[in-house]
């Protein structure tokens, strides 16, 4: 497995997942597809998923001061119902159909802001009916591919945080979600110990890209910064669309 393939892709993805816990819009969610070209997906999911634990430390420190105490309250409880549900259905739900409907709504709401709807300036008291809603699918969807950014989008980017808080809030949650699915992972071997010295390897650029991502984010403009986080939306859940309908 450790050939010139496997690190060409392995390097960069382990850097995806340490910019993405460094509040950089959505990247780490490209680091299992990457993966995916040199192994299963199952594989390169249950891999990779001790790098987001690695790094989610680095996150954490980065930002212990910037976060949202009322998004976390209402979501941590129901992403950790999306995970059990996740974990008891998980030899039942095709991963590829629950990307594609996470994709549609993703597409959707993505779509709606670009062409009409501006975001908001001031922020807003999340509310707890559509957080428990849309903290569920985040949990369910991390679990079974990695891909809770965009239900967890489309609750929180109509709140207006600013990009410190959106992005502390982030990191704190799929911190909280990536340490509980560890014990459904092993349960269904699909973390190997055998992999240890790879994922340790794996561990160091990716904690270094965290520190990258943090960068990133406080250099970027506030307005530009949501933009792309839309535009990243947008482009994975349009991925996921196609993963799960394709037309070939």
């Amino acid at each position: 497995m450790e050939d010139l393939a496997f690190w060409a892709a392995a390097i960069p993805a382990a850097m995806l997942v340490g910019m993405g816990k460094g509040g950089v819009p959505v990247v780490a969610m490209l680091s299992v597809p990457l993966m995916s070209l040199v192994m299963s997906p199952v594989m390169a999911a249950g891999l990779l998923l001790p790098i987001y634990v690695v790094s989610d430390m680095f996150g954490l420190y980065a930002y212990r001061h910037a976060f949202d105490k009322r998004v976390l309250a209402i979501m941590v409880p129901a992403t950790t119902l999306g995970v059990a549900l996740g974990w008891a259905t998980a030899h039942l739900v095709p991963e590829r159909i629950v990307g594609g409907i996470v994709g549609l709504v993703g597409a959707v709401f993505a779509a709606n802001l670009l062409l009409r709807r501006p975001r908001a300036t001031n922020p807003q008291p999340a509310k707890v009916a559509p957080g428990l809603f849309w903290g569920a699918a985040t949990g369910f969807t991390s679990f079974v591919s990695h891909a809770g950014a965009p239900p967890y989008q489309v609750y929180v980017m109509p709140l207006g945080l600013s990009k410190a808080v959106f992005a502390g809030t982030s990191t704190i949650l799929f911190a909280y979600v990536n340490a509980i699915k560890l014990i459904p992972y092993w349960a269904l071997g699909q973390i190997n110990l055998g992999n240890l010295r790879v994922t340790l390897l794996m561990a160091i650029p990716a904690s270094v890209a965290v520190f990258g991502g943090v960068w990133l984010v406080r250099r970027l403009p506030e307005a530009l910064f949501f933009r792309l986080v839309t535009w990243a939306l947008l482009a994975l859940s349009l991925k996921l669309v196609w993963g799960a309908f394709p037309l070939n």
